[in-house]
Formats: structure tokens, sequence, C-alpha cells
């Protein structure tokens, strides 16, 4: 795990070395083992690295990274499990390395295959390497976009890092707030790739690639699709019942193991629920004994049911885990909240937490750790898998009256205004919730797109934010091609919006910020290929059981029947917000729009 950037003077001219250096320094809290810097291609091209050492710890590892005889440099964002296989193959052809990192098969197996290698890479990563013969530019992710990768092209010089504000930082690059960026904020919670932001930088779709030559950079190719691979294992044989236990265990259990790879020790992000509780025996079951898990705890939980500490320390235990119970309270959030902030690398209303654990877990020593986010994603765990396909169904044949929707939306904001106890979306219900993009907009948006307005102190500003953003024509291409089962539109569609843009993105800022890598087992391309066709006409969706047995011993029954309360913090109780529960969403999101200059 790495903080990578470069400039790339495409049309001619030199890269400035001191911009390169000084986005470098801004992201200098990703990489604090190593740093390095190189001027490639008569001047045009800048690399610059930051290394967290994770796999091959010695300075063969070192990026910028210039290997298949010299034809090929990278510098690299991630790890790819998979790269001992790989090299394997490649040395059965006669490639020689000179170290055992995994950037460097990278390079040998962009040599070998070109460009679509990218699909045999199974890990997380983000990357940009030059491929000298060609005088070209690749970048790529990561299938779920797990690494961050951003990029500014003024139309002769092309500049990319892992940070949007380390793009800034450079100072070649504008720092003026996107209207569409903090418009799909406002309505999500987080930005919606590919906005950022800043009006001038744009994020690499994940699961995409991109090829900058002297015409200038290409339009990113996407090579993964979430709803293709779903849509495709809809129509694949059904497995036999008896037999899904037996392939849901080695799926997971494959998983796992290949996240672990690693030459430093691997620690677990452990609450409550059945997702880390499972990664703890999957763990042992691969082998990774004395894990040290880390949960956070908090005074104002303490003796309530969102006190995940004790069934926590039940899970160690019964794994065999180091547990190690970190507290944290008000006078500590208020004291780190300005270094919050500041590594946020983008507006988020969550991340608070994976700050803490990810503190807490540095303090320990560790360098690495697992989590279980994406467990919900990939087995219909969130309450959306059951009320959006209802309430399309519900919704859909009254909403297809022809002028109902605008009406309701008026009788609904006038009973409000008399002082009905509706909730603030209610409104939407008919505009929104007859399909499936709509109703998960209804579902999961703070604002609607149509109250959006609410949220800036300027509409005009809002309302160029809303054209540009395009909500439906968004949520309709994450559904391009359109699943054919409830399970799996709802699954693409929470993987593509709140699992990329806040959960994976909140994990990569908060990590990064301690020096600490997050591995996420479940949100892994192989591990849906093997699950999909198991899951996807399944009704209801399989929900976690499955997920506690898969470990040699399983989960305790208590942790399975306990209520989800998802990875909480009392933020609010600490800040002393004079809002309800309820507007809570709605409050966080406005704080944040004021220190981004717009509401």
């Amino acid at each position: 795990m790495c903080g990578i950037n470069g400039i790339f003077a495409y049309r001619g001219g030199r890269a400035d070395l001191d911009e390169a250096r000084r986005t470098s320094l801004a992201q200098a809290a990703r990489g604090p083992d190593a740093a390095r810097d190189a001027v490639l291609d008569d001047g045009r091209l800048a690399f610059a690295h930051r290394r967290l050492a994770i796999i091959d710890l010695s300075d063969d590892g070192i990026q910028p990274m210039t290997a298949a005889e010299g034809r090929v440099t990278i510098v690299f964002n991630g790890e790819i499990y998979n790269h001992a296989a790989l090299r394997r193959e490649l040395e059965a052809t006669g490639r020689v390395f000179r170290s055992r990192s995994d950037t460097e098969v990278i390079c040998q197996l962009y040599d070998a295959e070109g460009p679509d290698m990218v699909r045999r890479l199974r890990g997380m990563f983000a990357f940009a390497l030059y491929d000298h013969a060609r005088r070209r530019l690749v970048m790529a992710r990561d299938p779920y976009g797990i690494k961050p990768l951003y990029y500014a092209d003024d139309g002769a010089t092309l500049r990319f890092a892992s940070t949007v504000k380390g793009l800034v930082a450079g100072g070649a690059v504008a720092d003026a707030p996107s209207p569409a960026g903090l418009v799909g904020f406002a309505l999500f919670g987080s930005v919606p790739e590919p906005f950022t932001a800043v009006a001038a930088v744009r994020a690499l779709p994940a699961g995409s690639l991109m090829v900058v030559d002297e015409a200038g950079p290409s339009a990113p190719r996407r090579w993964f699709s979430l709803a293709a691979t779903i849509a495709a294992a809809e129509s694949a044989p059904a497995p036999d019942p008896a037999d899904v236990p037996a392939l849901v265990r080695e799926a997971l259990r494959d998983s796992v193991a290949a996240h672990l790879v690693a030459d430093v020790p691997v620690g677990l992000f452990l609450s409550a629920g059945v997702d880390s509780g499972a990664l703890s025996g999957l763990m042992r079951d691969a082998g990774a004994v004395g894990t040290t898990a880390v949960t956070l705890a908090y005074d104002d939980f303490r003796g309530t049911a969102r006190d995940e500490a004790p069934l926590a320390a039940t899970v160690a235990a019964r794994y065999g885990a180091r547990h190690v119970v970190r507290t944290v309270g008000a006078a500590e959030y208020a004291e780190d909240l300005p270094r919050i902030l500041a590594a946020m690398d983008q507006p988020s209303v969550d991340g608070v937490n994976t700050w803490f654990v990810a503190k807490a877990t540095r303090e320990l020593g560790l360098k690495v750790a697992l989590t279980g986010a994406g467990g919900d994603e990939l087995l219909g765990g969130y309450d959306t898998f059951h009320r959006l396909p209802r309430m399309v169904r519900r919704v859909a044949p009254f909403a297809a009256v022809p002028g109902i929707a605008p009406l309701a939306d008026v009788a609904v904001r006038a009973l409000r205004r008399l002082g009905a106890p509706l909730p603030a979306k209610a409104a939407g219900v008919l505009r929104h919730g007859g399909t499936p993009g709509g109703a998960f907009l209804l579902l999961r948006a703070t604002f609607l797109p149509e109250d959006v307005r609410a949220a800036f102190a300027d509409p005009a500003f809002a309302a160029e934010g809303l054209a540009a953003l395009d909500p439906a024509g968004l949520v309709a291409a994450a559904l391009d091609p359109m699943p054919a089962t409830d399970f799996g539109v709802v699954a693409t569609l929470e993987s593509a919006f709140y699992l990329r843009n806040q959960l994976l993105r909140d994990a990569d800022w908060a990590g990064m910020a301690h020096g600490l890598e997050i591995r996420t087992p479940l949100v892994d391309a192989e591990l849906l290929g093997r699950l999909a066709p198991v899951f996807a006409r399944r009704a209801p969706p399989p929900g976690k059981a499955l997920l506690a047995a898969a470990p040699t011993v399983p989960l305790p029954d208590e942790i399975l029947a306990r209520r989800k309360t998802g990875f909480g913090i009392p933020v609010r109780e600490w800040l002393g917000a004079p809002v309800a529960p309820a507007a809570w969403s709605r409050y966080r999101v406005r704080r944040l729009l004021g220190a981004y200059g717009a509401a």
C-alpha cells in the first residue's frame, strides 16, 4: 500500500519534478517506509512514490520500479494476492525477476500480455506504468475500486495521484469545487465516481484502464463490470442446494487465505457482527494463529446493546485471537477532529469509526488489517434487499397513473407544513419509488434530487451540479446490463454506490492516514464470481447464516441472533448536535458542505 503520483507532458515539454514532489509530500502518510521519484523519457514524465512496505521488505521493492529489461516503469498502490502464481508462470517462459515484489510481476505481465493483463490480477490496485517503447502511460484500477486513482488533464499535461488533495497540493491544479461532486455528496453522503469534490479532477472509474500517448488520454475503458458479472451469474446453472454450504465455505476460505499474503503480521478489525467474526474463524482456519483483533468501545455505549466489546471478546476467545479493546471518548474525538478533516480526501458522512480503529491498530505496531466490509453487499445483509423490491412492487402501479406523482408531492409537502409526522422524503415516493433506480435513491439518498438545493447557499451552484450529475442517469449506468433478479439489482447498486464511494474510500483515507493497509476479503472479484451463481436466484437473499457457518468452528449463535447495529460511533452525542437522530444525516452533510464553502 502506497501513495503514487506523476506528471506526463504528453504534448511535449518537461514535467515539473518539484510539483511532483509537492504532491508526493502531501501523500507522505500513505508511505512512511520509503520515498523516491524519477524523471523519464527526456523529462516528459515524472513519477513519485511513497512506500508502505508489505511484500518484499527489501530495497528491491522500492518504486518507481523499472523492470522487464528496462521496457516498463511503474508506480503502484495496492497488493496483488496471486503474484506468486503469476511469477511462476512467467518464470516458466524464461523471464527473470530481480525482486520478490508483486510490483515487478505487474511489469513483467504487462510486457508479456499488454494492458489486458489487468484481468489476471487478483487484488486491490491502482497503478500507472510507462511503456518506454510505445511512449505511452497506462493507468488502471481494481474491479471494485478499492484503491483510488485521480487525474487532471489540461489538454497538454496529465497529472495523477492517489488523492485529490495531493493533486491540488502540487500547485498546478485549481481547487475550485465541483458542483456535480458536491451535489452528489449531498445526495449520497459521499462523492460518486467519476466526479470528485474538485472540478478539475476526475476519478478513474473502478475496473477501468486508460491509455495516454501523444494524442492525449483515451476515454476510460471498463474491463470489469459488477452488473455484467452478476447478470452472467443469473443465467449460470444453479448449484445443487445440498452443495451450497461447501461451495460457500471453500470460496470464503480461499479469499481469506489470499488476503493474508504478506511479509508482515496481519490483524483484524473485530466488531460484534457476523462479517468480522466469521473472518476471525476463517483466519484461524488459514493458519493465522493468535491474530491481533482490535475492537472499539465507547463509554457512551457501555452496558447497552451498542457495546460491541463483550461479544467481540467471546468471538476472539473462540478463535484464539489476541483481543485488544480500545476505548475512544469525546475528548479524543475533539482532539483528532482537525486531523480527521485534513485526512478526509473528499467529504464523507462516515469514516470516523475507521479512523479510530485504524489508529488503534497502528498503535499496536501492525501495518495490515482485515475488515468485514462488503459482506452485506455480497450476502444481502442490508434491509434494502427487502425494502427496495417491495417498494417497487407496491408503488409501480400507482406511479404509472399520469400526473399522480406531482399531485402526491404537493399533497405530502402541504401535510408536512401542517405538522403531519411524515418523513422528509415521503413526497418523493410516487416520483421515484416505482423503479429500482428511483427506489434506491429514495432509500439511500440524504436529500432527493428535487430537494437538494436546500442544502446549498447558492441555488444556481446546486442546479448546475444537479444537471451535470444526472442522478437518474448515474444509477441507470450502474445497472447496465440490468440484472434479472431483485438480489442482483440491489447487490449491484449497493456495491456501486455505498460500498465503492463510501466504505472503500473511507477505509483508504482513514487507514492510510495512519500508514495502515486495510484489506477486504469479502470485496473480491474472484469471490463474487464464485458466489454470485449461488446467490443470484435466491429469494429471500441468503443472509449471513452461510457466512457464520463457514469457519470450521462456526460462530456462536448469539452473534448471528444479534440485531444489526452497524459500525456505530457516538459522534452526535459528542458534538451535542441540536438535531434529532432522523435529521442527523442532513446535519452532517450541511456541516461538511460548509467546510467547502457551499452551504
